[in-house]
C-alpha cells in the first residue's frame, strides 16, 4: 500500500485514469477500468499479471482485508485515495469504493477455440448489458470462450466489464473483426456452429437429434434485427427456442443464457 492519498481529482493521473471510459483511449492505451470490490477481486484471483494498479478509499468495508492480500499476492500496487477522486476516476456515479486499471488481452481465435466444446459467438451485439449478461451466462454454463464479432460493443467497455460481475476474468474472449472469420475458426476446431434465430427449427427437435450434445458455438445476433440470412448461411443450423406463453420473444440475454444451459445439460447428460 502507498503510504501518500491521492487527493487532487483533478490532477492529469487522475484524468488518464478516467479517459479510460472512452473506447479510443483504452484502444489506444490498451488499458480498461475495472470497477467495485467483487470485479477486482476476480481479476486479481484470475488474471493478476494484467492488473496495473488498485485505487482504493481507506474504509471498514469487510472486503478490503481480502484485496489488500490479493494485490500483495500478484505484487500489484494499491493506492490510497479520497472518495472525491475516485469519483472523478470512476464512469458509474456511485461507485463502490475501489477501482482498478488493467491491461487488455485478446485470445487468438484458434486458441480460443482449441479443444473446446461451448462457445458464445456474439456478432453486431450492442448493448453493454446484454454483451455483459451472456458473458455471464456462458461462464456460468461452462462455456469455454466467448467471441465478439464484427462490430459488437467492446469487451472492455465498463459497463459490460460491470455487468459481467468478474466473468470476464474467467474464461477465454476474443474479439473477431467477422462472423465468417468466428464460424470458420469454430468450424475447424470441430464445433456445429448454431445461430439462435426466431426462424429457425425447433430446438426441442435438435436437441433429440443429438445435435446439442456435441461441441456446439452459438451465434447471437444483434437486440434490435438479429441475424440476417447471409448470416445464418454462415452457420450449420438455425434453431429458435419455442414459446408456450403470449410473449412475442424473448430478449437476447434471456434466450442466450437459455440457450447455454440447454447444451450444458445436453452435454453432461
Amino acid at each position: 500500500m502507498n503510504d501518500s492519498i491521492l487527493s487532487n481529482p483533478k490532477s492529469p493521473r487522475v484524468r488518464r485514469v478516467a479517459a479510460l471510459a472512452r473506447k479510443k483511449e483504452r484502444r489506444e492505451t490498451g488499458r480498461f477500468l475495472v470497477e467495485g470490490p467483487q470485479a477486482v477481486r476476480e481479476l486479481l484471483a484470475y488474471r493478476p499479471r494484467f492488473a496495473e494498479v488498485v485505487f482504493v478509499t481507506m474504509g471498514t468495508e469487510s472486503w478490503q482485508h481480502e484485496l489488500d492480500r490479493l494485490a500483495s499476492d500478484a505484487g500489484v500496487q494499491l493506492e490510497r485515495v479520497t472518495p472525491e477522486v475516485l469519483a472523478a476516476m470512476a464512469e458509474t456515479v456511485t461507485p463502490q469504493g475501489v477501482l482498478a486499471v488493467a491491461r487488455t488481452w485478446d485470445t487468438p481465435l484458434s486458441e480460443a477455440f482449441e479443444g473446446a466444446k461451448l462457445v458464445a459467438i456474439l456478432h453486431e451485439v450492442r448493448d453493454p448489458g446484454n454483451a455483459g449478461t451472456v458473458l455471464r451466462a456462458a461462464d456460468a454454463a461452462g462455456a469455454d470462450a466467448v467471441v465478439f464479432a464484427g462490430e459488437s460493443i467492446d469487451p472492455f467497455h465498463p459497463k459490460v466489464v460491470r455487468s459481467t460481475t468478474g466473468s470476464l476474468f474467467h474464461l477465454p474472449v476474443v474479439v473477431a473483426a467477422t462472423l465468417e472469420e468466428a464460424t470458420l475458426a469454430a468450424r475447424q476446431a470441430g464445433l456445429v456452429t448454431l445461430a439462435a434465430d426466431v426462424r429457425g427449427a425447433e430446438l426441442l427437435d435438435a436437441r433429440a437429434e443429438g445435435v446439442l450434445a456435441g461441441p456446439v458455438a452459438w451465434v447471437f445476433g444483434n437486440e434490435a434485427n438479429g441475424l440476417s440470412e447471409e448470416d445464418r448461411a454462415l452457420t450449420d443450423r438455425s434453431l429458435k427456442l419455442p414459446i408456450y406463453g403470449a410473449a412475442e420473444s424473448l430478449n437476447l440475454a434471456t434466450a442466450a443464457s437459455v440457450l447455454l444451459y440447454e447444451t450444458a445439460f445436453s452435454q453432461r447428460k
